[in-house]
């Protein structure tokens, strides 16, 4: 069974999803009770990788799967090839956390169709973990693309007035950066095929070691870093996200916070800079330039927001700022406060979430100027919104201190000092934003009297935010537990980026002229 546990957990969601529509649509309570069974149990069939000792010695694949799938003649192979290491591992174990707690916030919060909503939610599962594992390049495009499909009808139907709007502008943003990235996809594989090596279909450790003329590395990496960083996304690229997020019910908000939004910061680390690293150095500057722009930018906006979900949404663009940055600067420090913060990202990000979709259930509205006073009437509440408020703005002792610590300590040591300092401001405006929208909505005389009515959280939502709390605090007390995992593997990916950069440098490739396919 551990030879193929990561396809069993990959493909149990999507198992379940046609399980799922075995069962009459009128039984909610059994819709959903089944689709939350099947995310718990892939979260148990995830937890032995979390527990593999090699990855702690080890910086390479594990739990590797290989098939053969495709095949057109000589020129184009594809493979089932899967694998993780301590690049993915945190990220495929994200993925299986966060899915169950946001089946069991749609218990009172989706009430139309609920047997196509749980579907989806299965469908997209299969698509986010496919993406995480993938080994081969084209498998990941399938993966990515898949995931769009769901993401779009959860937003589409079961969103808010602006749905439909929202939906579209995130399908158009997501599809064309997909098209950029299969082009150049495909340019690799062929320019692999004229450089005569013998490719394994699109597998990424055998384009690893392909060295492409520095004047095609800077087209090539621009068609991925375009693709991810509108997933991520990046100044100037992020405009679809508030939409999205606004329109978005509970559970789709917290799915794009958590994971989706993680593919695209992903995709850079796994693809983008080990395969152009000398297009990496060109852009490096430019790349730095955009993520402090994002961070100032998404700090300004959030802090003028009179809808409690859209000044969420801006911190995003603000927070995942930090994370590229750290990635950009490529060394340990920087690209492990980076991976770190993509998973602080998920558990903070995704927690407000739910904590505006809890005060929407009840007033429904998330005009701030609406609440006020919320301390008295919510104890619990409020002092689990407190906690998530200082996780966010990186309070020490919680995870998102480490995580933005080591991404701006890391940026400093590369050379990106300037950027760095600049950056710092961030971490104040985050602080200024978010007290600010605590103070307003939790204290204060309470104006409205719907909010004189309001009752605390049920046993139900305690239960979905403790697991969140445990991270809050296990991150950033004892982050070693995370860190001691990925450290391997991101040394890795630091020696084959430099050495590749190098060896481009010591000796250019010219590309070949013609090719000949048998």
């Amino acid at each position: 069974m551990s030879e193929h546990l990561l396809s069993i957990m990959t493909f149990l969601p999507i198992l379940g999803m046609a399980i799922l529509l075995l069962i009459p649509r009128e039984n909610d309570s059994l819709l959903k009770s089944f689709t939350l069974i099947v995310t718990l149990v892939t979260f148990a069939v995830s937890l032995p990788l979390a527990f593999n000792p090699v990855f702690t010695t080890d910086g390479g694949m594990q739990y590797k799967e290989f098939a053969s799938w495709i095949s057109v003649g000589d020129f184009f192979e594809m493979n089932y090839n899967v694998g993780i290491d301590g690049i993915s591992l945190w990220l495929v174990m994200l993925t299986t956390f966060i899915m169950p707690i946001a089946v069991l916030s749609t218990w009172q919060a989706v009430e139309k169709n609920i047997k196509g909503f749980m579907a989806l939610l299965l469908l997209l599962e299969t698509g986010m973990l496919g993406a995480f594992i993938s080994l081969d390049l084209f498998l990941f495009y399938i993966f990515w693309e898949l995931m769009l499909i769901p993401m779009y009808f959860l937003i589409g139907i079961w969103g808010g007035k602006n749905r439909i709007y929202a939906a579209v502008k995130f399908f158009i943003y997501t599809a064309v950066g997909s098209l950029l990235m299969l082009v150049a996809i495909l340019f690799v594989y062929y320019y692999a095929l004229q450089s005569g090596m013998k490719m394994d279909g699109f597998s990424i450790a055998q384009f690893y070691q392909l060295q492409v003329p520095a004047h095609a590395q800077l087209w090539l990496f621009l068609a991925f870093a375009f693709s991810f960083a509108i997933k991520v996304p990046m100044f100037p690229l992020h405009t679809w996200l508030p939409d999205a997020h606004t329109e978005a019910p509970t559970a789709g908000s917290v799915i794009l916070a958590a994971i989706l939004l993680k593919m695209g910061t992903y995709g850079f680390v796994r693809f983008a800079m080990p395969l152009f690293p000398d297009a990496l150095a060109t852009c490096m500057p430019y790349l730095a330039t955009l993520c402090v722009i994002g961070i100032i930018y998404g700090s300004l906006v959030a802090m003028v927001q009179t809808d409690v979900k859209k000044l969420v949404a801006y911190s995003s663009v603000a927070h995942l700022g930090f994370v590229m940055l750290g990635v950009f600067a490529l060394n340990l420090q920087g690209l492990t406060g980076g991976m770190i913060q993509m998973i602080n990202h998920g558990i903070s990000t995704g927690a407000l979430f739910l904590i505006v979709g809890f005060i929407y259930e009840r007033r429904h509205t998330r005009e701030i100027s609406e609440f006020g006073g919320l301390a008295k009437r919510m104890p619990i509440f409020t002092t689990i919104f407190l906690i998530i408020t200082f996780s966010s703005i990186g309070l020490p002792g919680t995870n998102g201190f480490v995580g933005e610590f080591l991404a701006l300590v890391g940026a400093f040591e590369s050379g990106l000092r300037w950027y760095a300092v600049v950056a710092t401001t961030g971490v104040i405006l985050a602080a200024v934003y978010m007290l600010w929208m605590f103070q307003r909505v939790m204290f204060g005389e309470i104006t409205n009297p719907k909010n004189a009515e309001l009752q605390d959280l049920n046993a139900r939502e305690i239960v979905l935010m403790i697991p969140l709390l445990v991270f809050v605090f296990w991150i950033g007390i004892y982050p070693n537990t995370f860190f001691s995992k990925m450290s391997p593997a991101l040394e890795n990916l630091i020696i084959q980026v430099k050495g590749k950069q190098q060896v481009a440098m010591v000796q250019p490739i010219e590309a070949p002229h013609h090719v000949e396919f048998k």
